[in-house]
């Protein structure tokens, strides 16, 4: 699919204002630039930045209660999905703060610039989820392309004791991954198709209890 399609099929989706493209415009412009000295996205998605990256991460923030403050977004590395939620919540006027978690210095330093140029609510925050004493006080977090789902619910369990929501993307293993997940953990959750992929769905859960 050729960029120009990518961006009508982006905005048929999620019906945003020609300001908001270009916002997106911008963001594809500095990621496409710097891909080269920090390894943000694959190479074969650097045509498909539109559809893999934008439209991929856009459609979760229905996902999101409106009433929430804040979203974490965990092992952020070039913004997917936390800063297109960020631009989109600027354009619905969504006062929902990003937090944006990331263990890459110059990968913070790549989401600084956005969030800087694009006037997004959100923070870059320089940190390894995994560090023994780092722990959450939030209670509503977003996972794409993070880590396997068993050390996603590890980590969420372990360290957010407040935890009301997780939304996770998961790819064509997602369905194994949940059956084996079951059987160590009681988890509520909803499940959707992804609108970019057959074989990927996102669940967001609800309730995660260790059996």
């Amino acid at each position: 699919m050729d960029r120009r399609k990518q961006i009508d099929t982006f905005s048929r989706y999620t019906q945003v204002s020609r300001e908001t493209i270009t916002s997106l415009m911008k963001y594809e412009e500095l990621l496409i630039k710097n891909n080269k000295t920090f390894n943000l996205i694959g190479n074969s998605t650097i045509n498909e930045i539109w559809y893999r990256h934008f439209l991929d991460s856009s459609q979760v923030i229905d996902f999101i209660d409106k009433n929430k403050k804040t979203l974490v977004d965990l092992g952020s590395g070039a913004g997917f999905p936390g800063l297109v939620l960020s631009i989109i919540a600027k354009e619905r006027k969504i006062p929902l703060k990003i937090k944006l978690i990331e263990k890459s210095k110059r990968k913070i330093n790549f989401l600084k610039e956005i969030i800087s140029k694009l006037k997004l609510n959100a923070d870059a925050i320089n940190q390894n989820v995994e560090d023994e004493k780092f722990n959450f006080i939030d209670d509503t977090f977003v996972a794409r392309a993070f880590k396997p789902l068993p050390k996603v619910l590890e980590l969420i369990h372990n360290k957010a004791k407040n935890l009301k929501k997780v939304i996770i993307f998961l790819g064509k293993t997602g369905q194994s991954s949940l059956h084996q997940a079951s059987k160590n953990w009681d988890i509520q959750y909803k499940q959707r198709m992804s609108v970019t992929s057959s074989d990927s769905f996102i669940i967001e859960i609800n309730k995660l209890i260790k059996k």
